[in-house]
């Protein structure tokens, strides 16, 4: 099978740049999550720029644009952390230019609305990527959800057993791992950004949807054919779900079930990561296997 590029690991000492793509982010929700990340080896690199604000967005299109750009060509950065999520990477995704970033590639680093990059880098450049959580998140994750962050940087293999979910539909699932946060892929569906599932796992998570929406998100993906032919669907969390006064009367999994209960490929429920504080690393374009275990529990394994 291809194999995707994957970035070079990192050593003690080396720079990590910062930037904030999406929603504004303040010193005090940034700075100390920055000695975490200098207490796991790493220097530091941001622009004062980080700071800026327009409206809800960490400065405009183009100031954004320019600082992830920077962060891109530098070739003394050895992996980039989106400081946060919220929206606003779509917005400059079209007007970066990855040309040095492919003949240098970097580890991309985030989650929720970095799920732009990691479906855009891996769709068109072939480039792994890290979905994991973020600085805005550090001061409240698990120590598991952190170890899993820097071990990987340091070339640790990711592996994880987490609680089999009633309805779960089992069986082995191995393929490359893809998605991310729902919203933001169906954003981008019928774009150049979208990934490619075909023969994929397919990881999804979401956070404050109404249930309504789930459901109607998940019918444009089957719609789009983008469901029929993954090698298995892992979802992670699907945290703080709404309703309409009047009830959907389904929850967000059963919602997913019911979606693809049609296809044959594994169905797994529960794994721990997305929008809660046990957010556990995940390789975008990595070769992945789900197998179910003994005493109601699930393995999943990078390779």
């Amino acid at each position: 099978m291809f194999k995707m590029i994957s970035p070079p690991f990192l050593k003690k000492g080396d720079k990590i740049g910062i930037v904030a793509s999406a929603r504004k982010i303040g010193k005090a929700e940034l700075e100390p999550s920055l000695e975490i990340i200098r207490s796991n080896g790493f220097d530091v690199v941001y622009s004062s720029n980080i700071f800026s604000e327009d409206n809800q967005f960490a400065g405009s299109d183009k100031i954004r644009a320019n600082e992830l750009q920077q962060m891109l060509d530098n070739k003394e950065i050895k992996a980039i952390i989106f400081a946060r999520g919220g929206y606003g990477s779509v917005r400059i995704i079209d007007t970066l230019d990855f040309s040095r970033f492919i003949s240098n590639p970097k580890w991309l680093i985030g989650y929720s609305d970095a799920t732009v990059f990691h479906s855009h880098v891996l769709r068109n450049y072939d480039i792994q990527t890290l979905h994991a959580s973020m600085p805005v998140n550090f001061q409240e994750n698990t120590k598991l959800a952190l170890e899993s962050l820097f071990d990987f940087l340091y070339g640790r293999l990711l592996q994880y057993e987490f609680k089999s979910h009633p309805i779960n539909k089992t069986g082995i699932a191995e393929g490359i791992l893809t998605g991310g946060n729902l919203s933001v892929l169906y954003s981008l569906l019928g774009s150049n950004s979208f990934p490619d599932t075909e023969g994929k796992i397919l990881f999804l998570e979401d956070l404050d949807e109404y249930l309504y929406h789930i459901d109607r998100m998940m019918m444009g993906l089957k719609r789009a054919g983008v469901l029929s032919n993954l090698a298995g669907l892992l979802i992670g969390g699907m945290t703080d779900m709404n309703d309409n006064t009047i009830p959907f009367g389904k929850t967000a999994e059963e919602i997913i079930r019911e979606t693809v209960d049609k296809y044959n490929y594994p169905v797994y429920f529960g794994f721990p990561a997305g929008h809660m504080n046990d957010n556990r690393a995940l390789v975008m374009g990595r070769e992945a296997k789900i197998i179910p275990k003994e005493k109601d529990t699930v393995s999943f394994v990078t390779l």
